[in-house]
């Protein structure tokens, strides 16, 4: 079968490999379609913080359900499916929490316990299987996985008021994260991004404002907005130099703010505002899969989120996905692979 592979520093190979044996717990599904997701451009620019080359690429998936193994009791052959990316060992204090996400021992693909879904068949276990309704699409269904890395983001805060959220990045997370927070109540969101692009593609899923951060003074605007009070919560969705201190001026005292961007270089902050206005501040890694059965259910129950596949093409066009989502060679929020 075909897989596309990061092979060396932005260099993307199809090759042909064997298809995966399953495993009496898991099932074979033939991929429809695969996302190319931030994170894969880290693997791509040789910065992701264990995913080294050569390495199979992807986590994003939906497809139909082609075998199952002999223990597999709730799925079965012909299902349409996506899959939750990550499994953790079963044993440990996180996953008897749930937290899976925060497993030592978790298993994600890409890695050498588990092939990448940008391939033309993905083993999985049963456990991370979701079903999709046969009203939803294959690409809907590649979208819940970013859609719940969104509602964990949301779902981790413990601030109680709505009243003003500020998304720093609308790129395509922070993007999904203006659509679940509007279906949370946020009342004001305020989104950043430098592309002008995106800062469209807000204030068409309903941002209250989109501004860029170069020309404008997002705090200002903030102030402005919350007359004075400053946001419940800020969600750091970009890597700027300056954000984090962007975030902590945006808050109003006892505010909350969010990182869910995976930044990998250090970036410096003014520790000072945190304390000053006892600001709370929390990452977010993945999701939980009560996350993604959320995501899920919002993607079932008819969310649609097609404007936000901007890029369709075929695996050997992988190359050329990445490089325009690294290079920004055009408008781009997502980035679909088709089978």
């Amino acid at each position: 079968m075909k897989a596309a592979l990061v092979t060396d520093l932005e260099k993307v190979s199809i090759q042909e490999i064997d298809r995966p044996k399953i495993k009496d717990d898991e099932v074979l599904i033939k991929a429809k379609t695969v996302g190319v997701c931030g994170s894969d451009l880290h693997l791509f620019r040789g910065t992701h913080a264990f995913r080294k080359p050569p390495a199979i690429l992807g986590h994003e998936i939906a497809g139909d359900v082609v075998e199952i193994g002999k223990n597999v009791k709730t799925v079965k052959v012909g299902d349409r499916v996506t899959v939750e990316p990550q499994y953790g060992c079963g044993e440990c204090e996180y996953c008897q929490q749930g937290l899976v996400n925060l497993c030592a021992n978790k298993v994600v693909p890409g890695t050498p316990k588990w092939i990448g879904v940008f391939v033309e068949y993905f083993n999985a276990p049963e456990r991370t299987i979701h079903k999709l309704n046969d009203s939803v699409s294959y690409q809907m269904g590649t979208m819940i996985e970013p859609l719940a890395v969104a509602v964990r983001a949301l779902r981790r805060a413990t601030v109680k008021e709505k009243d003003c959220l500020v998304i720093l990045g609308a790129g395509t997370i922070g993007l999904l994260t203006l659509v679940v927070a509007k279906q949370m109540g946020y009342k004001k969101i305020v989104c950043t991004d430098t592309a002008e692009f995106n800062r469209e593609m807000a204030i068409k899923n309903g941002a209250t404002l989109a501004i860029n951060p170069i020309d404008t003074d997002i705090v200002d605007v903030v102030k402005k907005l919350t007359n004075g009070k400053g946001a419940d919560l800020a969600h750091i969705a970009a890597g700027a130099n300056n954000i984090v201190d962007q975030a902590t001026a945006c808050v109003k005292k006892r505010g909350e703010i969010g990182i869910i961007a995976m930044i990998t270089e250090k970036i410096p902050f003014y520790s000072y505002q945190i304390v000053i206005n006892e600001l709370t501040m929390y990452g977010a890694m993945t999701y939980e899969t009560k996350d993604f059965k959320e995501a899920a259910d919002m993607i079932n129950a008819g969310l649609d989120l097609s404007s936000f596949i901007t890029q369709t093409m075929d695996i050997e066009h992988t190359q050329e996905g990445l490089d325009v989502l690294s290079q920004k060679k055009e408008h781009v929020v997502k980035v679909m692979i088709e089978f």
